[in-house]
């Protein structure tokens, strides 16, 4: 249960080609990115190269890569780290990353995974119940025989800084770092969806996706622009003295701010989570309008009561507007980084009804009993 509560705490901190075949090095053009921060992806002639840029150091590339299309020869002068495409097998560390290769049609892809127990998509429990996806183990020890048999073509992970991958490196499989979860927006980090499209060969696929999640994203974020009143929102809870709270620039204060919502931190301009106490919180957003939470189960009014004693304090709490989302029955955190659109939708509905009045699919009221 406490490696379960942890990494429900580092979920917090941390919310493309139709024909693979060319023949030639001419370089064609870049696809600058419209959102994305630490995403670049060049077209050539007969391969793409993919930057991953350091969001922990400006200015540098986090890892290069070269997808070249299966049965074409390695270009004499690509850059980077060679990658086969469409790839046909990956060890997967994130449902958020399987989820959005399963919208793209590559789930079979999907040779083995990390963390099998926090994979919310009953696809992949059931293919690794059955043996037929391989269960490589904590994400934090992967077991290196099981990788070292399954011999994927890549292992799709999330970046830390400093972090390393220990025996993983020696194994000469090419580990591609997403870090779309250090985007600051929310489109900025849907964006990413681009790199998989490339991986797959479907970017015509990945970039409609995309478009929608964009049209989607800005008639919905529309609804709120000329409203007069906007709730005052704080999120999350204290645990162990800490209570981390999107930063200001984040990618959680923009969904807020774009669904109507007054945010206190607005002015802060931390892309990551603030380390706060109760003190601290109280101080500020002590008259919040709305709560929101996650949780691993649904709690009632009492036990959120007694999981801190303060929490009655609020006024959110006094007048019955907290919301909670129990993390372990819903796909919250797969959906939404790559479909921001729908969880905007459900801020606006929950922040502003009179404008949105629609059944919540994440966050629901908290109860008395």
């Amino acid at each position: 249960m406490m490696k379960c509560h942890n990494i429900i705490i580092l979920m917090i901190i941390c919310l493309l080609l139709p024909n693979c075949k060319h023949n030639n090095n001419t370089a064609s053009k870049s696809d600058n990115m419209e959102y994305a921060q630490w995403l670049d992806i060049e077209h050539y002639d007969s391969y793409t190269q993919v930057t991953v840029r350091n969001p922990w150091n400006a200015g540098s590339a986090l890892q290069t890569y070269c997808l070249v299309p299966r049965g074409n020869a390695i270009p004499s002068n690509a850059n980077g780290t060679i990658i086969k495409v469409p790839v046909q097998s990956a060890l997967v560390y994130s449902s958020v990353h399987g989820g959005i290769i399963k919208e793209l049609g590559a789930l079979q892809s999907i040779t083995g995974v990390c963390d099998a127990q926090y994979f919310d998509m009953p696809e992949i429990k059931q293919l690794v119940a059955d043996g037929r996806i391989v269960d490589a183990g904590n994400s934090m020890q992967p077991t290196i025989e099981r990788i070292v048999q399954l011999r994927p073509d890549a292992i799709i992970l999330s970046p830390f800084q400093n972090g390393g991958y220990g025996a993983l490196t020696s194994l000469g499989t090419p580990i591609i770092e997403c870090a779309d979860y250090m985007e600051n927006t929310p489109l900025g980090r849907a964006e990413w969806i681009k790199l998989f499209g490339e991986l797959y060969c479907c970017r015509a696929k990945a970039d409609s996706i995309f478009s929608s999640v964009v049209k989607q994203y800005t008639t919905v974020k529309a609804l709120t622009d000329s409203i007069s009143w906007r709730p005052k929102v704080i999120s999350e809870t204290v645990t162990s003295g800490v209570w981390f709270m999107p930063g200001g620039d984040s990618y959680m204060a923009h969904l807020y701010i774009d669904a109507g919502a007054d945010y206190p931190w607005s002015s802060d301009t931390s892309t990551g989570s603030l380390s706060l106490n109760f003190e601290q919180v109280y101080a500020t957003a002590h008259d919040a309008d709305i709560w929101l939470i996650k949780s691993l189960h649904p709690m009632s009014y009492d036990e959120f009561a007694a999981q801190y004693p303060l929490n009655p304090k609020f006024k959110a709490f006094k007048e019955r507007h907290i919301y909670q989302c129990p993390s372990l029955n819903t796909s919250l955190y797969r959906d939404f980084p790559f479909h921001p659109e729908v969880l905007l939708r459900e801020y606006v509905r929950i922040f502003h009804p009179d404008i949105l009045d629609e059944p919540t699919q994440y966050f629901k009221p908290m109860t008395d009993e």
